[in-house]
C-alpha cells in the first residue's frame, strides 16, 4: 500500500475514534507533515500517551491542535516539545517562524530539533527551558499549548498570553480533559454578584479566564519541574545527599595541601 493510501486510512481511523470530521486546517497539516522523522524517534510510535512521555497518540495530537485553533501568522508557544510532531503540525498551520517550543528535558530538545529539521521545519525555535517559566523573550503569544497535564496553567504562561489569546492544556490528574481557556470578557467588574456567578459557572478555570472549549479525554504525563526530568533523582533528600557526597570526594585532603618543608619545622 502506498503512502497516500496509508495516510488516508490513518485519517479515516482518527475521525472514527474522535467521532467527528477533523477541522480543515488540522486535516491539511496531517496530510502535509511527514510522519516518519517523528515516529522513528519514538520506541512505540506514540501509540499510547502514558507509555512514552515524549510521544503522544495521534488522537491526542489532533484534539490538542484542534482546540488550539491557531491561524496563519499566530505566534505560538508549545510547552513540551516532545518528539516535535505536534509542533510541526502547528508550524504547518501558523508558519514555522511563528512557532516556539520548549522542553525541560535536554534529550527531548535535541530529538525535537533533529526531527523538525528532517521534516523541513528547521525555522521553528526549540529551546531548553522550564515550562512553568514559559519563554518570556518572545511573548506575548496568540496561542499557548501545554503538552503536559496541569490543574491550571502556571501564572507565568498566563501572563505571557496576548489579551485575545488562548491556552490549551490537559486539565486534571489521571485521565484529563483537553481544555481551551481564554481571558474573560471585562463585563461588569464592579458587580460582586456577577463575579460570583462567573466563578460558579466555571470553577475549574483560573481567575480571569473562562473555558471556551473541551475535547474528549486524554492521559498525558504531569508537567515536570526542575530536577524531575529523566535521569535526575526526584527525591530531594537523596539528590542532595548524593551531591554532598560527591563534593566530599572532590575535597582536598591534608596530604594534597601545598608542600610543607618539614626540615624547617623540626
Amino acid at each position: 500500500m502506498d503512502e497516500a493510501s496509508l495516510r488516508a486510512d490513518m485519517i479515516e481511523g482518527l475521525e472514527h475514534s474522535i467521532g467527528e470530521p477533523i477541522d480543515p486546517p488540522v486535516l491539511t497539516a496531517l496530510q502535509r507533515v511527514p510522519r516518519d522523522p517523528f515516529v522513528d524517534d519514538s520506541p512505540r510510535g506514540g501509540a499510547v500517551d502514558s507509555d512514552d512521555p515524549h510521544s503522544l497518540s495521534l488522537e491526542t495530537v489532533v484534539r490538542l491542535v484542534t482546540a488550539l485553533d491557531a491561524a496563519e501568522g499566530d505566534s505560538v508557544l508549545v510547552v513540551g516539545a516532545g518528539i516535535g510532531y505536534s509542533v510541526a503540525m502547528i508550524a504547518e498551520i501558523a508558519g514555522a517562524r511563528r512557532v516556539h517550543a520548549i522542553d525541560i528535558d535536554r534529550s527531548a530538545v535535541v530529538a525535537a530539533r533533529s526531527n523538525l529539521d528532517a521534516a523541513g521545519y528547521e525555522a521553528v525555535l526549540v529551546d531548553r527551558a522550564d515550562g512553568a517559566d514559559g519563554l518570556p523573550a518572545y511573548a506575548p503569544y496568540d496561542r499557548i499549548l501545554l503538552e503536559a497535564a496541569v490543574v491550571e496553567p502556571p501564572r507565568a504562561l498566563r501572563e505571557q498570553l496576548a489579551a485575545d489569546g488562548r491556552i490549551v492544556y490537559p486539565r486534571g490528574a489521571g485521565v484529563q480533559t483537553v481544555t481551551a481557556i481564554e481571558p474573560s470578557s471585562p463585563g461588569d467588574s464592579d458587580s460582586a454578584d456577577a463575579s460570583e456567578a462567573d466563578a460558579a459557572a466555571d470553577a475549574d478555570a483560573p481567575a480571569g479566564f473562562e473555558t471556551v472549549e473541551t475535547h474528549g479525554p486524554a492521559r498525558l504525563q504531569p508537567m515536570l519541574v526542575e530536577g524531575e526530568q529523566p535521569g535526575v533523582e526526584r527525591n530531594r533528600t537523596r539528590r542532595e545527599d548524593a551531591e554532598h557526597a560527591e563534593r566530599g570526594r572532590q575535597r582536598r585532603h591534608g596530604w594534597e595541601q601545598d608542600w610543607i618543608d618539614w626540615d624547617d619545622r623540626i
